[in-house]
């Protein structure tokens, strides 16, 4: 059961950031979670929202339901939601453009991350909706890639995701946080971030690198 969004939770979206969630993880144990490689293309503020999956497949025939089973996923989201498109990173085109943008934001999609590439960047930029890619492509998906199956376990790049992960996305990488440890995930990060920043401060006031790695225990 995909678990929803809260306005609490959101609020984090101005402490957290990859880096520090991946330091989180590690810190569990928990290694392996970031898929490298996508980028930000519309935006480069930080992207955190729930996981709502969909498994692409290319394809070289005439497709009988163009778009269909993609026009129900995005029909399917929520507030809070991220959309995550597992195309095996495949180039063959843009398989998300400005009009599921559009649906997506609609629903309160908080943004897109695609294993593949996508187009129209500058409406999807203009729009301020937040999306990740390998790259861009101009073509159309009709009659070459499709939505096979959503909200089920997707791979990307060896990162085995579920519907209602949380992710963690900007221009340092991607990160993927399980369900199961989500909490600790959250409260580890939270305590490093703030302790980080009181480490800058301490340094920009003069104390040295080694000085404040000692009294604080965070580089």
């Amino acid at each position: 059961m995909i678990r929803q969004a809260t306005t609490e939770f959101f609020k984090l979206q101005d402490i957290l950031y990859s880096a520090v969630v991946s330091d989180a993880l590690d810190s569990l144990g928990c290694f392996g979670r970031n898929v490298s490689g996508l980028v930000p293309v519309t935006s480069q503020s930080v992207l955190i929202g729930r996981c709502r999956t969909t498994q692409w497949c290319d394809m070289a025939h005439e497709d009988p339901e163009p778009y269909a089973m993609e026009l129900h996923a995005v029909d399917s989201l929520t507030n809070g939601d991220v959309m995550i498109a597992a195309a095996q990173g495949s180039m063959r085109s843009g398989i998300w453009g400005e009009l599921l943008s559009t649906a997506a934001s609609n629903s309160g999609c908080h943004g897109v991350i695609v294993d593949g590439a996508v187009r129209d960047i500058s409406k999807m930029r203009q729009m301020g909706f937040s999306v990740f890619a390998k790259g861009a492509c101009p073509l159309d998906s009709k009659n070459r890639q499709r939505v096979v199956e959503f909200d089920v376990p997707v791979e990307l790049a060896g990162v085995v995701i579920y519907p209602g992960d949380l992710v963690v996305a900007d221009e340092d990488g991607v990160v993927f946080v399980p369900a199961d440890i989500e909490a600790e995930v959250i409260r580890y990060a939270t305590e490093k971030a703030t302790t980080e920043n009181q480490v800058r401060d301490s340094i920009r006031a003069g104390m040295s690198a080694v000085e404040a790695y000692k009294q604080y225990g965070v580089l």
